[in-house]
C-alpha cells in the first residue's frame, strides 16, 4: 500500500510504502501525486519511504514504477529513498546511473535529514548515507 505523506511543498511528491505494492497503488496514489506535483513545474522531487513492513512489489507495480520513471525521466530533480532494507539501498546504488537527477538513500533513523535534503537546496552529493 502506498500513502501520501503530508507536510511537503508542492514540488515534492512524498509517499510511504508498506506491505506488498500492487499496480493499483501506482495508478491510484503515486502516479496522481507525481502528476499533481508536475502541474506548472518542469522538475519535481520524490520522497519515498519504504518502511519496515514493506515486503515487495507485484510485477504490475514494478512495471508501473518503470513506466513512471521513464515517462518523466528528465523531470526528476531529486529523489530521497528512506529505508532500512539493505537490498533496496544496494539496488538504488547499482542503478543510480540510470536515474536523472540526484538520488540519495537514507536509513529510517535519518528520515528527518532526508526530508530536509529533498525540500532544501539539493547538494551535489549522491553518496549513500549509512
Amino acid at each position: 500500500m502506498i500513502q501520501i505523506l503530508e507536510g511537503f511543498p508542492g514540488n515534492v511528491a512524498a509517499v510511504s510504502a508498506n506491505g506488498k505494492l500492487a499496480r493499483e497503488d501506482y495508478e491510484r496514489v503515486l502516479i496522481p501525486a507525481v502528476e499533481a506535483a508536475l502541474v506548472g513545474r518542469e522538475k519535481i522531487r520524490i520522497y519515498y519511504e519504504l518502511g519496515p513492513d514493506f515486503m515487495s512489489m507485484e510485477p504490475g507495480a514494478a512495471w508501473e514504477d518503470l513506466k513512471l520513471g521513464v515517462s518523466h525521466y528528465l523531470q526528476w530533480e531529486g529523489i530521497a529513498v528512506v529505508t532500512d532494507h539493505e537490498w533496496i539501498r544496494h539496488s538504488i546504488d547499482v542503478f543510480r546511473f540510470l536515474i536523472h537527477g540526484q538520488v540519495r538513500t537514507f536509513p529510517m533513523s535519518r528520515a528527518n535529514e532526508a526530508r530536509d535534503w529533498i525540500v532544501g537546496n539539493l547538494v551535489r552529493n549522491t553518496i549513500r548515507l549509512s
